[in-house]
């Protein structure tokens, strides 16, 4: 890593001991470009940067690293520190179901028809989004969810016919061999599970990793096993991480989309809006174009979450309608099935429709795409315009109201 000074590798090790750091060769070799890499997106959303932590927590930790104190010492306040950064963003703990008197750790059922499930193999990543949402998964054991039990998952599909998919996420899943895809695949197939038509895998590997589906030894093995599962009449969609149109030009993308493709696979496209590193209607329409012509299908542009590194990457919920309008207006009817801007938070995902004025009051127009009760689903609501707001909390309900209207019902409980 000869383009870093040393003051930048320390850096790099103070934030990366608290918020986790990890990369690897494709990315390094192939993404970032390292004549310009202080400013290159990859470059950012893999090396952890000085100002993702405040400035006093990076001074604590600096100085606990260069006074050589114990690790212990390190990890104690350090912590602290993750505590404080909202290790448990939308309330996840209260999505997990209890189920024949035990909770299921390795389960989320927020939405009616689809269920989270967590792979205990694949509880980590090619490399490290330094936005992610989900770094508690790999920093703070109380915060992990994971299972290996395949019979549990079953019983618990078979319990609630609702359910129609099932998300397979992590970490990332990709991670996992393709024996333990097997394992679990081949369960829910011969489980015969009338109600499921979906699996989908939770995935930044064809951006980070694309020769887990090409060259990798059980790549082969992978695109067998997802063949079989079609023919068996079960519905495999890779929900795929991209988060800049550079992710899209490799070669070993390219191969890798075109592989999956061919083996029946659907491929939809999600993404934060992040500043520094796709805050640009530009970037996401020539992302969205590019991803259509691969055959990919935009799916979700969503907010920052409120944990981690959030204030480096947040952009305001306001901006983040104008990015949305602006690119969603240069681009065709086919790559406008995209959703967003959109914030997955405790009660669901809220989609910012726009700004509005109404009886001389400026307003955020907002509307669930997900909701923790069916019938909050497409149901429009209103809050007062507040142009520095990056997040459902910022928000107030407009027209003189106490409370949004699903406030009373989403913070108790959880539809299972």
């Amino acid at each position: 890593m000869d383009y870093l000074s040393e003051e930048q590798k320390f850096d790099i090790e103070v934030v990366g001991t608290v918020l986790p750091f990890k990369t690897n060769n494709y990315v390094v070799d192939e993404l970032i470009e390292w004549d310009n890499f202080e400013k290159d997106p990859f470059f950012i959303l893999n090396f952890p940067q000085k100002e993702m932590l405040d400035k006093a927590d990076f001074g604590t930790v600096a100085s606990l690293l260069k006074s050589g104190v114990s690790k212990k010492e390190v990890q104690e306040a350090v912590r602290k520190i993750r505590l404080k950064l909202n290790p448990n963003p939308a309330g996840q703990e209260s999505n997990v179901p209890v189920f024949e008197g035990k909770k299921l750790n390795g389960i989320q059922h927020k939405y009616r028809e689809t269920m989270l499930f967590f792979p205990t193999q694949g509880q980590t990543c090619h490399a490290y989004c330094t936005f992610c949402f989900r770094w508690p998964q790999f920093a703070l054991n109380e915060f992990k969810f994971a299972m290996k039990e395949a019979d549990t998952l079953i019983r618990y599909l078979k319990a609630n016919p609702q359910i129609t998919d099932v998300l397979f996420t992590g970490g990332d899943p990709a991670v996992m061999k393709t024996r333990f895809f097997e394992t679990y695949f081949d369960a829910l197939a011969e489980a015969d599970i009338p109600n499921l038509k979906n699996i989908r895998i939770g995935t930044k590997s064809l951006a980070y990793w694309p020769y887990r589906f090409t060259t990798d030894n059980d790549a082969d093995d992978l695109i067998r096993l997802f063949k079989k599962m079609k023919k068996k009449g079960i519905n495999i969609a890779l929900m795929a991480h991209f988060n800049h149109p550079g992710e899209l030009k490799t070669k070993a993308v390219k191969k890798a989309v075109k592989r999956l493709i061919a083996a029946g696979v659907q491929i939809r496209s999600q993404s934060p809006i992040l500043r520094h590193i796709n805050a640009s209607s530009d970037l996401w329409a020539e992302n969205w174009k590019e991803q259509v012509k691969m055959g990919i299908i935009p799916y979700y542009m969503f907010i920052a979450r409120d944990t981690g590194a959030q204030d480096y990457f947040a952009v305001s919920l306001n901006r983040a309608w104008q990015i949305f309008r602006s690119a969603y207006n240069q681009v065709s009817g086919i790559c406008r099935t995209v959703k967003g801007p959109s914030m997955s938070c405790h009660p669901g995902k809220i989609q910012i429709v726009g700004v509005s004025e109404v009886k001389g009051e400026k307003i955020f127009v907002l509307n669930f795409l997900q909701g923790r009760e069916s019938s909050w689903v497409d149901k429009p609501f209103f809050a007062k315009y507040n142009p520095d707001a990056i997040w459902i909390d910022d928000l107030e309900p407009a027209f003189g109201e106490s409370s949004f209207f699903f406030e009373e019902e989403a913070y108790y409980g959880m539809q299972a």
